[in-house]
């Protein structure tokens, strides 16, 4: 079973609306994870190598400061729609619906102040904590009252989120988990010397504001065919890759699969991801430019770690034939995803 613990993190500044931000500690053998409620941010994971240390193998800040100011969604529960939504337009049941740009021409993970930026409350569970909110109808520009609860769980060796929704009218939601990872140690320098596969045999191409064009492309014979381990930075110098920012498309099924694998053979940590999601979102940290002050004092410059999203298909709200976004009054949203970490 896993510990938990709970502590004060930090007070909001009055113009983010105050209000304490806790921090939840979850403790295993060989697992520890901080968890705030501000933005269910993954703050810290800490897991083993072969030689038995711990590291913390997720980008993040010291101080609640880093966390209200502008940063790359870091360790963040997104929504209420994750990843792009192009001109941040929507139609449903004949009327139009108009959300913030704040991604060039797109919204981008639930607008201005999306899931990410607010105070959730919490519940401590036996081996986990879980938060709640509601979304009000019109927040961000979206239909419905939407309640949500994202359920972290330490379990041993396996971190497991679980997200639930229930709406008062029909509403595009797709929730993910943004952390950004470096199973070297946050604060190495980059990724290159990672493994990494995904179980996908299809990706989605986009234009060049990352809207998915619509087309569903085979991986084989690309850059995109991951089903083998590569190693990113001879991967990237083959193909002459600025890094990914891309939808890999998952088998369809609700039930729990293997998706995606890390692996950093100079330490033996292994990170597998299992998720009930139709999609994974795989992002090498183009945009990071060593501007951001992180943990320790450490910059975090670009490729120094890695995302692996899971969630439904980019622009899906859009896109009639992707899987549905869609969740109608009476049903209710219900994904999870699981991290298993080994030597």
């Amino acid at each position: 079973m896993a510990e938990v613990r709970r502590e004060v993190f930090g007070q909001l500044p009055p113009e983010q609306g105050g209000g304490v931000v806790e921090k939840f500690v979850l403790e295993s053998d060989s697992v520890r994870v901080e968890i705030l409620s501000l933005g269910c941010i993954i703050a810290a994971l800490e897991t083993k190598g072969r030689d038995g240390e711990f590291s913390d193998v997720v980008l993040g800040f010291d101080t609640l400061e880093g966390y209200t100011r502008k940063h790359p969604f870091f360790g963040a529960v997104v929504g209420r729609v994750a990843n792009r939504i192009a001109k941040g337009r929507f139609t449903l049941d004949g009327k139009e619906y108009q959300l913030f740009l704040n991604n060039g021409p797109n919204s981008l993970h639930g607008g201005a102040r999306g899931f990410d930026k607010v105070l959730w409350s919490p519940q401590v569970l036996p081996n986990g904590v879980c938060f709640f909110r509601l979304s009000p109808d019109g927040e961000e520009g979206y239909p419905g009252d939407l309640k949500v609860w994202v359920t972290y769980t330490l379990s041993g060796r396996e971190l497991a989120i679980n997200y639930r929704a229930q709406t008062t009218k029909t509403t595009p939601i797709s929730l993910t988990n943004h952390a950004y990872f470096n199973l070297a140690g946050q604060g190495s320098r980059d990724i290159y010397d990672h493994e990494i596969s995904i179980e996908a045999d299809s990706y989605l191409p986009v234009d060049d504001t990352k809207i998915p064009t619509g087309e569903v492309a085979a991986v084989q014979g690309t850059s995109f065919d991951l089903r083998q381990p590569v190693e990113l930075g001879k991967h990237f110098q083959k193909f002459h890759l600025d890094g990914f920012d891309h939808n890999f498309c998952l088998q369809q099924a609700q039930a729990r699969r293997l998706v995606a694998r890390a692996c950093h053979p100079p330490t033996g940590r292994t990170m597998e991801v299992h998720t009930t999601q139709p999609g994974i979102q795989f992002y090498t940290g183009n945009n990071l430019d060593g501007s951001l002050k992180g943990k320790g004092g450490v910059t975090y410059p670009k490729h120094s770690a890695f995302c692996l999203e899971t969630q439904n298909w980019p622009d899906a709200v859009n896109k009639p034939h992707f899987p549905t976004a869609l969740l109608q009054p009476g049903e209710e949203y219900n994904h999870t995803t699981w991290f298993l970490f080994n030597t």
